[in-house]
C-alpha cells in the first residue's frame, strides 16, 4: 500500500450515489514560535445525500439506529473546526447551498477543540461526538458502537470506532460509492499524508491507533485526514520478482501489512 496526494484546493467534491463527499476546509498544523506551540485547525467535511432519497420504513434494531438513519437523510457535517474558524465554516457551507439549520447530523471524530469548536452553530442537528449520540435538545441514546460493530447510517455510509489519537472513543465516517471509491473521514487517525514518525507522539494510545490506521488503509480509497489534504490509497499486487530471488524461493507470499477492515 502506498499513498499519494489528491490534488485540488477546497472545496474538493467527490460525487457519489447515494452520498457525495465535499471536503469544505483543509485542516493544518504549523509550528508557532518557540516552546513547541502549534497553530492548528481540523478539516471539515460535508456529506450530502442524493436529493431524491426517500424515507424508508423504520428499521429494526432500536431507537438509536432509527434516529441515526433518519438524521442521515439530510446534510451531514464531520467535524466543525475550531471556534476561530466560525466565519470560514459558514462561508464554506453557504458555498454549497447549505445553511446551519439544514444540517441534520454533526459527527465529531473526537473531543479536541479544533474539531468540535462550532457545535453551537447546529442546535437543530443530531450530534454524534466520539461515542455520545444525542438528539436535538439533549436526549442521549445508547447505540452499541464498537470496533467490531460500526453504526450504519445509510447505504454505504457507516461510522467506525477508530480509537487511538484521543483515546478509546474516536470515530471515523466511511462513505462508499463515490467517484473515487470509498472515502474515510478519519479525524486525527491520520494527521496528514506522510505523518509516519510523528503521529505516535500525539496519540493517547499508539497501539490502538496503529490498529485503526491499518483498518482504514485496508478499506479506503481516499482518506481525509485531520490536518492536511485528502490523499489516495493505492494498493499494488505483491510480486515475487519485485522482492528478489530470496522472496521467489518462498512457498507463499508474506502476509500483507494492511488487514481487511472486518
Amino acid at each position: 500500500v502506498r499513498t499519494e496526494p489528491l490534488r485540488g484546493e477546497p472545496p474538493v467534491r467527490l460525487p457519489g450515489d447515494p452520498f457525495s463527499v465535499v471536503v469544505l476546509l483543509r485542516g493544518y498544523a504549523e509550528p508557532e514560535g518557540v516552546g513547541g506551540a502549534v497553530r492548528a485547525d481540523g478539516s471539515v467535511t460535508l456529506i450530502l445525500p442524493r436529493a431524491s432519497r426517500h424515507r424508508e420504513p423504520p428499521s429494526e434494531g432500536g431507537e438509536a439506529k432509527t434516529a441515526l438513519e433518519d438524521a442521515a437523510r439530510g446534510p451531514i457535517l464531520v467535524d466543525t473546526g475550531g471556534p476561530w474558524a466560525r466565519e470560514r465554516l459558514l462561508e464554506a457551507l453557504a458555498g454549497q447551498g447549505v445553511a446551519p439549520a439544514d444540517v441534520t447530523l454533526v459527527v465529531g471524530t473526537h473531543g479536541h477543540s479544533d474539531h468540535i469548536g462550532n457545535l453551537g452553530l447546529f442546535p437543530r442537528a443530531a450530534l454524534l461526538v466520539s461515542h455520545d449520540f444525542c438528539l436535538p435538545g439533549g436526549c442521549f441514546l445508547p447505540h452499541g458502537l464498537g470496533e467490531e460493530r460500526p453504526l450504519r447510517l445509510g447505504p454505504g455510509l457507516e461510522v467506525w470506532a477508530t480509537p487511538g489519537h484521543g483515546g478509546q472513543r474516536d470515530v471515523s465516517v466511511v462513505v462508499a460509492g463515490t467517484a473515487l471509491g470509498t472515502v474515510a473521514v478519519v479525524g486525527d487517525v491520520f494527521e496528514r499524508d506522510g505523518d509516519e514518525g510523528f503521529w505516535q507522539a500525539l496519540s493517547e494510545d499508539p497501539v490502538a491507533q496503529e490498529r485503526s490506521r491499518r483498518r482504514v488503509l485496508g478499506t479506503a480509497d481516499v482518506v481525509v485526514p485531520g490536518h492536511g489534504a485528502p490523499f489516495l490509497v493505492v494498493r499494488e499486487a505483491w510480486s515475487p520478482e519485485a522482492e528478489g530471488p530470496e522472496a521467489r524461493d518462498q512457498e507463499e507470499p508474506p502476509e500483507t501489512e494492511t488487514p481487511d477492515a472486518r
